[in-house]
């Protein structure tokens, strides 16, 4: 007896091969974030349920089998919740997507759409003080690649792919001298930079431009003249943040790694005073939700605020509320 039609590989294939990069133009990043998790989806069916990749059809995606791969993330894999989250985005997009093809199965698509993602602590955000950013910049060697990448990284505020993927042909060194980054769904913006990174890319590209065979690579190569990859810059950064930790006045203690100088370079910004709609624009944010968590972190800030607003007035002695009859009563009668 002929078996039927696999229409979850099918649909599986059309989401991620022609869906995502074609009508949502998502990144490659993206797509391969929502192909890991259908892997461990397919791989949680085969472990747990016994149902193998051949055999998982669209019917019996259901609520509880999701439900179940959850947990499993959770608890046999050991994922945190955020990770959890973003493996239910993954799977909420796909349901999104195969409603409209498979209404007989609809009920069941709204039962998956209806998870919720689950609540996680906010995190504080790491980032460097302008003395300890200043000190991590200058372990490198002058002029070096690795000294051009980690003010690179900073100045823009890039995050690491944008970093990787810049060509000489997206840095303008005439003034205003300005880097174009295309960041998260394959948005371009530009953003200046100082001076002194100016001076160090000029300085950098005539060099690499005046060696034997030179093309159009991506700015920042490795030792084998290949693109360098996000790994790599990982490397050199723990590599200069292990060096400074030996200078006085570097005083982080927990890993330092490549989004810690978005961070840092955001925080700076806000310290400087300079409002937090340019802020999200320079960082590429879609929302200035994303932007605020920055205002959050200065605790510094914070402290200062609080300073200025005190008015040294003397508040006497307080009244005892154990002793207000009336507010006994209300209290008593609140919950009743």
């Amino acid at each position: 007896m002929k078996s039927p039609e696999n229409d979850f590989a099918r649909e599986l294939t059309s989401f991620l091969g022609q869906y995502l990069p074609g009508q949502r133009n998502a990144s490659r990043h993206t797509v391969a974030a929502y192909r890991d998790t259908f892997k461990l989806f397919l791989r949680y069916c085969q472990i747990v349920h016994q149902i193998r990749p051949d055999q998982l059809r669209l019917n019996r995606i259901t609520y509880p089998l999701v439900v179940g791969f959850l947990d499993w993330l959770e608890q046999d894999r050991h994922n945190k919740i955020a990770t959890r989250n973003q493996r239910l985005a993954a799977v909420h997009a796909f349901c999104l997507f195969v409603q409209t093809d498979t209404p007989d199965h609809l009920n069941e698509w709204q039962r998956i759409l209806a998870i919720p993602r689950k609540k996680t602590p906010r995190p504080l955000i790491p980032f460097l003080t302008t003395d300890e950013m200043t000190i991590l910049l200058q372990q490198p060697r002058s002029g070096s690649r690795d000294q051009v990448l980690l003010a690179t990284l900073y100045d823009t505020g890039a995050r690491v792919q944008e970093l990787l993927d810049l060509t000489p042909r997206d840095i303008r060194l005439d003034p205003p001298a300005v880097v174009t980054l295309r960041g998260k769904g394959q948005k371009t913006r530009q953003v200046p930079i100082l001076q002194n990174t100016r001076q160090l890319l000029e300085n950098y590209l005539r060099k690499a431009r005046s060696a034997p065979g030179y093309a159009e690579p991506p700015v920042f190569l490795n030792q084998y003249r290949t693109p360098l990859t996000r790994r790599g810059v990982s490397y050199l950064v723990d590599k200069y943040v292990e060096q400074a930790q030996g200078v006085v006045g570097f005083h982080v203690q927990d890993r330092i790694t490549p989004h810690v100088f978005r961070h840092s370079k955001a925080v700076h910004m806000l310290q400087a005073g300079i409002n937090l709609v340019y802020i999200r624009d320079f960082l590429g944010h879609a929302t200035i939700t994303s932007t605020e968590i920055y205002a959050r972190a200065d605790t510094a800030m914070k402290r200062e605020a609080l300073e200025k607003a005190d008015l040294g007035f003397d508040a006497g002695e307080l009244p005892a509320w154990d002793r207000d009859g009336e507010l006994m009563t209300w209290l008593e009668n609140l919950c009743r």
